[in-house]
């Protein structure tokens, strides 16, 4: 009986900020050379030409948002690396060096701008007794002074990450008790750090930890099901496999980049729903707004009248954000999205000095806190908008995504910018929220797999060669997205051929150089790499830990077995197996059919077998920290009735690897 769960959020696996050591990269085809095909690293004159076009159209200058980026420092973390408890790497400090320079030709120069911004690190003022900590982390944690000790708002993805930050408070503003911790959503890089700034007794001795409404079934839901594939494309997404360097990754546009550390979860103590809902904690008036179905399952922002400011949590920041992330998520509604600014624009727009978030750097003075909320409205508004008002003119997917171009404002307001998020693939999530994943046309409704209609346009093309030649066409004249789709029939109709690899790699990386998403970016150079190098060979990571499993209810965990269940592997007559948790006090039973695996809350009458074990050590078992004969020799594993139904049960559970194809077949 082998038990492994695999996904247990996808930004655990993503948790990288030092990528594995890297293959060395095969020498390209003859023929391709030959052929034309760029040096590795090297932008085209179309990608130049290309970036040099956006830069002469924008004023990349980084005026005041450069000021706000830096305003409020205090200190920074002096040493060269944050590192576990072990001494690994968790994060260099040193990283992101490099962005201290002029735009390469590498790099789409607004992302370059939105790196370097991104990459301040230190600690911050924001306002009186307002602080935050930037640039060690993918968001930032921000620290708000009560009237005895530190309350701390979203305390980053990582424990190490989040005990260090809170560390360079305490040593630049003086030691304090943390006496609050709010977490503003469900996402991983605003709870994982948790454990790193409080522990179990802090919250037994009475400290609060409040969140949205929702907040603890989205926590642990959200991704587990799915986990292996979100984690996998994550693993695209944040170019966690990628060197840090002018032809790798730059940033993510939300933030530097996603730390090596240790993911935790305190559930909170309170849950928080309404609009200006009020809370007193250590002295501090937070009113709550709940934002839920936004940017996440389960999200508030707050308002803190004493202060006079205004926290957008993750609905509002320095970038136009994903309708749907490339990672994989449930599509998000963006306008919903935008009366959910709207609503703080109206009600707080005129009362706040300042506005901050879970990522970026704050705005100040409230004119400029009015145009900011209005111009992130606007973002989502437009899309949502344009969207519809072509499909209801009967566009497709694709057809209204390349109707919807870039409003007027969006040149000016770089917040709005696609940094993370894109017009064209917001565009695509708005369709899809409303009409579902395909355009309407009959032929694309029961397509054929791509990896059987590739062959047949390969063939219908001339053959390779010629098939070859048409994008190397493609290619010469800068005409990328073309040449990505040509190249890559060929690389579906024979991925080992190494000059349709070779080339289709080299189309990745100039769609990646032009790219101003971050997210866009790290996943065609990640793609374009993987194509040259194959998978890395770093085995499947480590995707959960005891401390997060713990928080993961019994029924959620059995559903996420249940999505690997595979018929094919039963071979008994259906059958029920109870299993009773005495330290969580939680019995679930499961009902085994031949088709599906159903978990049901409580008991059932007469089952096959019962299975009674504490979850603590039924968690053991799934992080494979234990074994089953070890458990019921030492008698903290029983199992009544047929114990081969047990063992039936969990040998039909598939045990997917993680490093599958993705941009292969």
């Amino acid at each position: 009986m082998r038990i492994w769960i695999a996904g247990l959020g996808a930004i655990m696996a993503a948790s990288c900020s030092q990528p594995p050591e890297i293959a060395d990269t095969p020498e390209p085809s003859a023929t391709a050379i030959e052929a034309g095909l760029p040096a590795l690293g090297t932008a085209t004159e179309a990608t130049k030409q290309a970036n040099a076009s956006l830069a002469s159209r924008l004023d990349l200058d980084p005026g005041s948002d450069g000021e706000d980026a830096r305003r409020g420092w205090l200190a920074s973390i002096e040493d060269e690396a944050i590192l576990d408890a072990d001494g690994n790497l968790v994060w260099a400090i040193p990283q992101f060096e490099f962005l201290d320079a002029d735009a390469p030709e590498t790099v789409n120069p607004s992302l370059w701008r939105q790196s370097q911004l991104a990459a301040q690190h230190g600690l911050f003022q924001v306002a009186d007794g307002i602080y935050q900590v930037r640039g060690y982390d993918l968001s930032v944690m921000s620290v708000i002074e009560g009237e005895t000790g530190w309350i701390i708002v979203d305390p980053l993805t990582a424990t190490e990450t989040a005990a260090a930050s809170l560390k360079l408070v305490n040593d630049t503003l003086g030691e304090r008790p943390v006496t609050g911790v709010l977490y503003t959503h469900s996402h991983a890089d605003h709870f994982g750090g948790a454990r790193g700034v409080i522990s179990d007794e802090d919250v037994a001795a009475g400290v609060p930890v409040l969140a949205p409404i929702g907040f603890s079934e989205s926590a642990v839901s959200e991704n587990l099901i799915a986990g292996n594939q979100m984690s996998r494309r994550a693993t695209l997404m944040f170019g966690n496999t990628l060197p840090r360097s002018v032809t790798a990754h730059v940033g993510s546009g939300l933030g530097p980049g996603l730390p090596n550390g240790t993911i935790s979860l305190i559930l909170p103590t309170e849950e928080i729903d309404g609009r200006g809902t009020v809370r007193v904690i250590d002295g501090v008036t937070f009113e709550f707004v709940d934002a839920a179905g936004t940017e996440a399952p389960a999200e508030f922002m707050f308002y803190l009248p004493e202060k006079r400011a205004l926290c957008t949590a993750e609905v509002a920041t320095a970038t136009f954000h994903n309708v749907l992330t490339p990672r994989g998520a449930k599509v998000r509604d963006a306008l919903k999205w935008s009366r959910a600014i709207d609503y703080v624009l109206a009600e707080y727009g005129e009362r706040s000095d300042v506005v901050f978030a879970s990522h970026h750097w704050p705005t100040w003075g409230q004119e400029n806190v009015a145009q900011f909320l209005q111009s992130q409205r606007d973002i989502y508004r437009y899309v949502h908008d344009q969207t519809l008002r072509n499909a209801n003119a009967g566009a497709t997917m694709v057809e209204a995504a390349e109707a919807v171009e870039e409003p007027a404002f969006q040149a000016g307001d770089f917040a709005t910018r696609g940094y993370y998020g894109t017009l064209n693939h917001n565009a695509k999530a708005v369709y899809q929220h409303y009409f579902g994943w395909w355009g309407g046309v009959p032929a694309e409704y029961n397509r054929l797999p791509h990896e059987v209609t590739a062959a047949r346009y390969v063939e219908a093309m001339g053959g390779t060669d010629a098939v070859l030649e048409r994008g190397q066409e493609a290619f010469a004249a800068g005409d990328y997205r073309w040449a990505a789709e040509v190249f890559n029939h060929v690389v579906f109709a024979d991925p080992e051929n190494k000059g349709a690899r070779d080339w289709l790699s080299a189309t990745y990386e100039q769609l990646g150089f032009q790219a101003e998403s971050g997210a866009w970016r790290s996943y065609y150079l990640t793609g374009a790499a993987e194509l040259r190098r194959g998978l890395p060979n770093v085995g499947n990571p480590q995707l959960g830990n005891a401390d997060f499993l713990k928080a993961v209810p019994s029924l959620d965990l059995f559903d996420a077995l249940a999505a690997r269940f595979n018929p094919a592997k039963m071979k008994r007559e259906p059958f029920t197996v109870v299993f009773d948790f005495p330290d969580s006090g939680e019995t679930v039973s499961l009902l085994v059919g031949d088709a599906v695996l159903v978990p049901r809350e409580g008991s059932v009458s007469e089952p096959t077998a019962t299975v009674t074990i504490d979850r603590f050590d039924f968690d053991r078992l799934i992080l494979q920290e234990a074994r089953p004969l070890g458990l019921i020799t030492s008698g903290k594993m029983k199992i009544s009735g047929n114990r081969g139904a047990v063992s039936a049960m969990f040998d039909a559970l598939d045990q997917p690897d993680f490093w599958f194809n993705t941009v292969t077949p």
